[in-house]
């Protein structure tokens, strides 16, 4: 059965370059995101997982935690990053998950028989503290996954998780979002004091609310 946004996260334990972990005790109570990867020692995943140790700083702003995943055995993982270490200018601190029985891309239906039967597809899970998938993204392997974007669904997630809102077309941090209908009229003002503006009924902004 295919995941779907609002799904309980598959627990899972598994062996990665850091070590085994137990998923859902690994995150604990914060956000994260686990990725899936064709295969080692390939360039485009070679450039994804350089860019994710880039943006350490990033995630961790956002209280993220980031696991990848391939179906490559742990020796090829650590000869790998030394790779990615060196073309990339980076240090890949994140665990990266040896899957080589393919569990977690089978749990995480990462393995699309269409397109192949052993590599997976390049699918972004977003998962709150609750361990509820948020948000999927799914791009074929020869795309390379936008991590801008990535950020951006994350401070979407996280910001309309807290607040009644909902974020527009190509929103960015710092930007006016868009009050949800449940919020009655009446106590819009309330709500959210930094002000609002009608545009029809059914949409009214108001400045970002945790900014």
């Amino acid at each position: 059965m295919s995941l779907r946004i609002g799904d309980d996260a598959p627990n899972f334990t598994a062996q990665t370059t850091l070590g085994v972990i137990d998923f859902h005790q690994w995150l604990g109570d914060t956000w994260g995101i686990i990725y899936s990867h064709p295969a080692d020692f390939t360039p485009v995943c070679t450039t994804e997982l350089g860019r994710t140790a880039q943006l350490k700083d990033e995630f961790s702003k956002r209280d993220t935690k980031v696991v990848a995943v391939s179906t490559d055995d742990l020796e090829a993982h650590k000869g790998w990053i030394n790779d990615i270490n060196e073309t990339q200018n980076t240090k890949v601190e994140f665990p990266i998950i040896a899957d080589t029985d393919k569990n977690v891309a089978t749990l995480y239906n990462m393995i699309h028989p269409n397109f192949s039967t052993t590599a997976t597809v390049r699918s972004v899970y977003f998962i709150n503290p609750a361990k509820k998938i948020q948000a999927i993204i799914t791009y074929p392997a020869s795309t390379g996954r936008n991590f801008t974007e990535i950020l951006r669904v994350l401070d979407s997630l996280q910001l309309t998780a807290g607040h009644s809102v909902a974020t527009p077309v190509d929103w960015e941090v710092g930007q006016d979002v868009i009050i949800s209908p449940s919020v009655k009229q009446e106590d819009v003002e309330v709500k959210f004091p930094k002000g609002h503006r009608v545009i029809k009924p059914y949409l009214r902004y108001t400045p970002q609310p945790n900014k």
